[in-house]
């Protein structure tokens, strides 16, 4: 064998093994409730940075359809559930799929897999809103991409919650899985029409649910390091709520008569904030078990292999409802700027390194809006806090969350910051009766000569100070709010010695 023919060899080896411990197909859900959103060809970039080929939407809105044209990225698009009653007309579904899906499919168009019909329809919360018009819509749908000779390549689906599956109190395990008792029968129509047309079954899988707001949950058993008391089911020992879940499905598919039906995870995450367990920590800490069990092609004990998984989710959006719970606005493996949170690698290999961030991020001047510690009336401070946190999110203060220990002042501070950023730092919107005043984020520049005087006190403050403010707009963590008021008495001491020196005139305030 030549020299050139044995490197040659070498490297297919090479890249083989690399392949075969990568995450194959490792999707995304990309959200887009925010306040400030990047611009779709900034996030399709990003994705294709971090190697991502696959993406879950909510909709199909034109502009990250646009985006996405042309990326080779597979995408599945989605109908709204407020729009599935208009889906249960057949011409109304045929113009639909005319207007988000074939003019689309041509060459360097959208690479669409999937249609997502509603989200979690049959959630007990929406009080059997969705339960009659859902199969309905499924069908007229994966009809319609019939019609429209594209229903070989691209599936309509109806992604669900875990909670339309259990198994019974008195024998709680995977094999005893069957389909929500009160939903049965439509279940039992979805699963033959996806089976008729060879579609899969999706579902939505949470383990951080399994532990919010049940203290009595183990903590361990929501990720993958194991617990030393497995659930053991017919001798097969469970280590995690995931693999558990998931097989309760399987089982129930079984029991439907549907036991070798593909099934496709649409979300499954962990929030960063919002819930004294939603933090970077345990995001890391979950992740870090999830991507090498899926590089691995490891499956669950009742299906082995491949198990294709959207991730939930791509970025923060916080213009969510909270209904459910603060932690909604924080699932997102990167920041509302595209910035990353935490080490995460998708090649599945455990190695402690960052995503790519977005780049060419447009940000704000570096300005904000705080309490303003003159102000002598306070009788009303509680309803303006209130009022900016009604149209800017503060679930960064509730109980548990990652500013919880923010005294008043500090709190009137994030709130009013965050309504000021979601106005687009309009003065108008920092005044709040007289409450509030605006002044100026430290810059790299200004804050040298601070850093060499108290450099204990910047070390915490530093990544605040130099932050700035985004134009998608970034909550500014506790420290930040201390660190800002600590650091302005300071530098009122020092001003005057380090004007002549650095030829600007310290810390603007915005004070008089």
């Amino acid at each position: 064998m030549s020299g050139a023919w044995y490197w040659c060899v070498i490297h297919l080896l090479f890249v083989g093994i690399l392949q075969k411990n990568r995450v194959d197909g490792l999707g995304v859900n990309w959200g887009t409730m925010a306040t400030h959103k990047l611009p779709p060809r900034t996030v399709v970039q990003m994705m294709k940075d971090n190697g991502i080929q696959k993406v879950k939407l909510f909709d199909a809105d034109q502009s990250t359809m646009d985006a996405l044209a042309g990326s080779g990225i597979e995408v599945m698009v989605a109908i709204p559930n407020d729009q599935l009653q208009v889906m249960t007309s057949y011409d109304r579904a045929k113009q639909w799929v005319r207007r988000n899906i074939t003019r689309y499919n041509f060459n360097g168009g959208v690479n669409i897999k999937y249609v997502a019909v509603g989200n979690e329809p049959f959630l007990k919360s929406y009080n059997n809103s969705f339960l009659n018009i859902t199969f309905p819509a499924l069908q007229n749908i994966q009809n319609a991409l019939n019609d429209a000779g594209v229903g070989d390549s691209i599936k309509a689906t109806v992604p669900l919650n875990a909670d339309v599956y259990n198994s019974p109190e008195t024998n709680s395990v995977p094999s005893a899985g069957r389909f929500r008792s009160d939903i049965n029968g439509q279940m039992t129509q979805i699963v033959q029409f996806l089976n008729q047309n060879k579609a899969p079954f999706t579902v939505n899988i949470y383990p951080f649910l399994s532990l919010y707001g049940n203290d009595n949950f183990p903590i361990d058993y929501a990720f993958f390091d194991g617990i030393s008391n497995p659930i053991v089911d017919n001798g097969i020992p469970y280590t995690n709520v995931f693999d558990a879940n998931f097989d309760t499905l399987v089982s129930a598919l079984k029991a439907a008569g549907f036991g070798d039906m593909t099934i496709l995870v649409g979300e499954v995450g962990w929030p960063t904030d919002g819930d004294k367990n939603a933090n970077k920590n345990y995001a890391y800490r979950f992740y870090n078990g999830l991507l090498p069990r899926l590089a691995a092609n490891k499956g669950t004990p009742l299906r082995a292999g491949y198990i294709e998984v959207y991730l939930f989710g791509l970025i923060d959006e916080d213009a969510k409802s909270v209904a459910p719970g603060s932690f909604e606005r924080h699932w997102g493996i990167f920041r509302y700027d595209g910035q990353p949170k935490y080490a995460m690698d998708f090649s599945g290999q455990g190695q402690n390194k960052f995503l790519v961030p977005a780049q060419n991020v447009q940000y704000n001047p570096q300005k904000w809006c705080q309490f303003n510690p003159n102000a002598k009336d306070l009788s009303k401070l509680a309803d303006n806090i209130n009022y900016a946190c009604t149209f800017a999110d503060c679930t960064s203060l509730g109980y548990g969350s990652s500013c919880n220990a923010l005294d008043a002042n500090g709190n009137a501070s994030y709130a009013f910051n965050a309504y000021f950023q979601v106005q687009n730092q309009d003065e108008m919107s920092c005044n709040f009766q007289g409450l509030a005043m605006t002044g100026i984020i430290f810059s790299k520049r200004d804050s040298l000569p601070l850093v060499r005087l108290v450099p204990s006190l910047l070390k915490s403050c530093n990544q605040c100070i130099l932050a700035g403010n985004y134009v998608v707009f970034v909550s500014l963590v506790s420290r930040c709010l201390r660190c800002y008021m600590n650091l302005e008495k300071l530098a009122k001491n020092v001003r005057k010695k380090f004007r002549r020196k650095l030829g600007f005139d310290g810390i603007k305030t915005g004070e008089t």
